[in-house]
């Protein structure tokens, strides 16, 4: 009997050869040959699975996001009692930020997705859903906070969860840059929470279950 092979864990493998290349010398000059060869595999097998450079980036991007996205739920799930909105978004926002090898590896290929992106509007379907989904997801922890007190109910949800988001896709890059350190970019990201959750009373709204809130997630 032929031996059966597993496309989707044969694709994956692929991603992390990708993942490697990008960790430790960037992916722009990097061919599906150089994929290739680091998967250990042929030029032929690993067009088998994806016809262009473009495919191949797209996938690893969406699959490290689905590992990202299982980290930030296991943060969420590991809080004590019913997670608050500011808990919520500090699980996400930190998990955004590139503070360990899987999580600045991800960056690097949302860079090289970025850098591809710019120029092929094809490429830019997943931003365009994606950050959406994240704002809104935001923007209801946020209002959720105005109903408790927590945040000031003039603020705009939806703006301060696109503030939210680009301080995050702002301090990666700086991270990388080593123009701050993971810490100093965790201390400014608190502080902004901090200046954003600075509502005068406590409200007896209900609370928020963060543990199913990123089935749609960043795709970011």
């Amino acid at each position: 009997m032929p031996k059966k092979v597993d496309h989707e864990a044969r694709r994956r493998e692929i991603s992390q050869a990708l993942w490697r290349i990008a960790s430790s010398r960037g992916l722009e000059a990097a061919s599906l040959r150089d994929v290739a060869a680091e998967a250990g595999i042929s030029l032929g097998r690993l067009q088998h699975y994806f016809r262009t450079k473009d495919e191949m980036l797209v996938f690893a991007l969406r699959y490290i996001e689905t590992l990202a996205q299982q980290r930030i739920r296991a943060r969420i799930e590991a809080l004590e009692g019913e997670p608050a909105p500011r808990d919520i978004l500090r699980a996400c926002l930190t998990g955004m930020l590139p503070l360990d090898e899987q999580s600045r590896t991800g960056f690097l290929v949302g860079v090289a997705h970025f850098n591809r992106a710019v120029h092929d509007a094809s490429l830019r379907t997943d931003a365009r859903e994606g950050v959406p989904r994240l704002r809104s997801f935001f923007a209801d922890q946020l209002r959720l906070a105005m109903q408790r007190g927590e945040v000031r109910p003039e603020r705009d949800a939806d703006d301060e969860a696109m503030v939210l988001i680009s301080l995050a896709d702002g301090l990666s890059t700086y991270i990388l840059l080593e123009v701050h350190t993971p810490a100093k970019a965790v201390q400014l990201l608190d502080m902004q929470l901090a200046q954003l959750f600075d509502g005068a009373g406590e409200a007896d709204a209900g609370g928020a279950d963060g543990r199913g809130v990123l089935s749609n997630g960043r795709t970011q």
